[in-house]
């Protein structure tokens, strides 16, 4: 993408640089230890001698808004702390952002969610230390992003069973149990969820399924594989697809996920494609990193290069 490359030429871009100046867009939820783990990281950037902006956000859509009209020419990098949805808002604000510099600045990671599938993703431990060495001293890298119905993603998109679980997950629950409240849901969507079928379109080539994600990583849901070739600097995005509907092959599924085992299945395959489009019931929710981002039908493509991730040495 010709606005990320204009920006690598930056001198704070270059691989080593130490920024100074950080935009810290922060969700203030996190409580108990990653509430610690905030403040912790925040200490040890100031001690580096790093100037921060704390923008905490009040309610959802503001993490989006802020990034959406963040001046770069006052930063140096620009810094995501919370959960893979906190991220995602900071990634579609950026996206949204009409100057390309915005676009160009480095984006770091400061996780402080219920699964963080995102640090896993690029190999961010969430211990304070090693975050804050990774946005002090970490390397830009130019990554791809998911685009699904004008909505980006960074991690996948699913339809089926699982986006039907994220849209019916009720937030108070989860930020009292965290992961428990999907379980929690899965077992309630398991008795009532109506298994429909899905047409799903890789580039031209029409699979009928009982669900499918489309990766643009290869971790799922925390350190679960699913799409083993998938990488965030791919050009292409990488599709799993679900063959059987039902409720035993839901749970099948689930398991083989678990267990790393989907590749083993007979009735489960991976497409590469870089254009996807899903068609099933209308309006049926399409899920994007943890939360409904669009419905049915969508069109889903991938923005190479439209990035810049701040990543972990080593």
């Amino acid at each position: 993408m010709n606005d990320s490359s204009s920006g690598l030429s930056r001198d704070v871009m270059s691989e080593g640089a130490s920024p100074r100046r950080l935009h810290m867009i922060f969700n203030p939820t996190a409580g108990g230890s990653r509430g610690r783990r905030y403040a912790k990281v925040v200490e040890r950037l100031r001690d580096g001698g790093c100037a921060i902006h704390e923008q905490p956000t009040t309610k959802r859509g503001d993490a989006e808004s802020f990034a959406a009209t963040l001046r770069p020419d006052s930063y140096d990098t620009l810094v995501a702390a919370g959960g893979d949805g906190t991220i995602n808002e900071v990634v579609n604000g950026l996206m949204a952002n009409p100057d390309p510099l915005a676009r160009a600045l480095p984006l770091a990671v400061l996780p402080l969610g219920t699964a963080n599938v995102l640090a896993a993703e690029i190999g961010l431990s969430v211990r304070p230390a090693e975050i804050a060495s990774a946005i002090l001293s970490g390397r830009p890298q130019p990554i791809s992003v998911g685009v699904a119905n004008g909505r980006h993603f960074m991690l996948m998109a699913g339809v089926g069973f699982d986006a039907h679980v994220v849209s019916q997950v009720d937030s108070r629950m989860k930020k009292r149990i965290g992961k428990g409240a999907y379980v929690l849901q899965t077992l309630r969507q398991l008795r009532k969820f109506g298994f429909p079928s899905y047409r799903v379109t890789v580039d031209g080539e029409t699979f009928e399924v009982a669900s499918a994600i489309v990766a643009n990583a290869h971790f799922y849901g925390g350190r679960f594989v699913a799409a083993p070739r998938a990488r965030l600097d791919a050009p292409t995005l990488e599709v799993c697809l679900f063959g059987r509907s039902g409720r035993l092959n839901a749970m099948r599924y689930a398991a083989a996920l678990s267990l790393n085992l989907l590749s083993r299945l007979g009735d489960y395959r991976v497409v590469t494609g870089s254009t996807i489009e899903i068609r099933g019931p209308l309006e049926d929710p399409l899920q994007g990193d943890g939360d409904i981002i669009a419905s049915l039908p969508a069109e889903i493509a991938v923005r190479p290069g439209a990035l810049n991730m701040l990543m972990p040495k080593g």
